[in-house]
């Protein structure tokens, strides 16, 4: 069977490994010059299944609208008179509910649980070095962020996931490295960690390459034409025949699903990071850390530091915003003031591909022979080996190994 997967993101890759590991023939088709150039690139690297939530939670539209006065407001809403915006907001409120956030809640932790499993298995298998540490720890610099923290521990005790709250002093114990920035209490997963996205993509890619899959590079996507045997993939330079097709192309899949008569919800949140080099090691961070007040990640990679956040739902352009990254800055010299000179900084700004509920769509489409492996927002690098895996076993016929609803289509029929 001959496969071609649109889009060479972490989620492209990872589906494309475990296609050709199925034994399928596998092309991949990437617009930019290599692997993980979007949304994959500049991500804070935490793969934390027990802090995966959806964006849709109780309280966020309160948050949305105070973002319109807060120039430092983790959540930004900027309105514009595009009306997948509104359809899109429209949906989310209905997902703001406490039931709709358990169940979505649920669904992806289900995914990013079983994915970490896959992670590890490919990370043993193949003795993959990406500059991954173990274990996370969320700040919590008020009682006020302690206090809306709790639904959270409470639904991490249901689900059997490891962690202890610790005080301020426990915190500076496992992170010598933190200041004496105000400081409440911590929580501690140490089940959850943190690797460099990119660089584990490029490492599939050349593992999955040597095995046999084709990546063609520079190339675009014009569109998906079902043939009497199976699919055409028209790019601007060919027509590519094939027995099925994986779209993994984040917010452009909306795009090349339209023609097909399918229009999901997928809208672009823009995040942003910031990345600077360790000038004192002995002041940088061990772990992976969120500082709650904010919504920021602060990760540690090599010699580098990763400091990424905000949501910023409205503006499709790119254009970072200085009140932005200037609050990424604000975060990580809080925590870490001698780790690093920020004024050095290097800065990303990316489109994540999000749907109003949360959870990802995978599986068949509404085409034949047209699969789906997208929408997954913020948390992709979380989800990534375990939804490769499930694509390649839903197209090669196999049940996967962990159940699908509420993952599918079918939810929005």
């Amino acid at each position: 069977m001959h496969v071609i997967v649109v889009g060479a993101g972490i989620i492209g890759v990872s589906t494309a490994y475990y296609l050709n590991a199925a034994g399928c023939q596998v092309t991949v088709l990437e617009r930019h010059s290599g692997v993980a150039q979007e949304a994959s690139f500049g991500n804070a690297g935490v793969i934390a299944p027990g802090y995966v939530t959806p964006w849709a939670a109780p309280g966020m539209p309160k948050k949305v609208l105070a973002s319109l006065f807060e120039k430092d407001a983790p959540i930004v809403f900027r309105p514009n008179l595009d009306p997948r915006l509104w359809l899109w907001a429209i949906r989310w409120l209905g997902q703001c509910t406490p039931e709709r956030y358990r169940v979505n809640r649920e669904r992806m932790q289900r995914l990013a649980f079983y994915s970490r499993i896959q992670l590890h298995a490919l990370r043993e298998e193949h003795e993959l070095q990406y500059e991954q540490s173990e274990g996370l720890l969320q700040l919590f610099r008020s009682e006020r962020d302690l206090e809306l923290a709790q639904p959270g521990l409470e639904m991490l005790k249901a689900a059997g996931v490891r962690h202890t709250l610790f005080s301020a002093a426990q915190c500076r114990e496992v992170e010598p490295g933190l200041s004496e920035n105000p400081l409440v209490a911590g929580l501690h997963l140490p089940d959850d960690e943190s690797g460099n996205c990119p660089l584990f993509a490029r490492l599939l890619r050349d593992l999955s390459a040597a095995r046999g899959v084709t990546y063609s590079f520079g190339a675009r996507v014009l569109g998906i034409e079902s043939a009497a045997s199976g699919v055409v993939v028209a790019t601007e330079h060919l027509r590519l025949p094939a027995d099925a097709v994986v779209l993994a192309t984040g917010v452009d899949s909306a795009r090349l699903l339209r023609p097909l008569g399918m229009r999901v919800p997928l809208y672009p949140v823009k995040g942003y990071s910031a990345t600077v080099t360790i000038r004192e090691p002995t002041y940088a961070p061990l772990h992976a850390l969120m500082d709650e007040a904010y919504k920021v990640a602060i990760t540690r990679m090599g010699q580098r530091i990763r400091i990424a956040g905000t949501a910023e739902l409205g503006r499709r352009d790119l254009k970072p915003r200085e009140a932005a990254l200037a609050t990424l800055i604000k975060v990580a010299r809080d925590w870490f003031p001698g780790a690093a000179d920020y004024s050095r900084a290097t800065y990303w700004t990316g489109a994540r591909p999000m749907l109003p509920d949360g959870p990802p769509l995978l599986g068949t489409s509404r085409v034949p022979r047209v699969w789906l492996n997208l929408g997954h927002g913020s948390t992709g690098w979380a989800m990534a080996a375990g939804s490769g895996r499930i694509l390649a076993d839903l197209v090669t016929g196999k049940v996967p190994e962990i159940a699908l609803d509420g993952l599918t289509i079918a939810r929005y029929a």
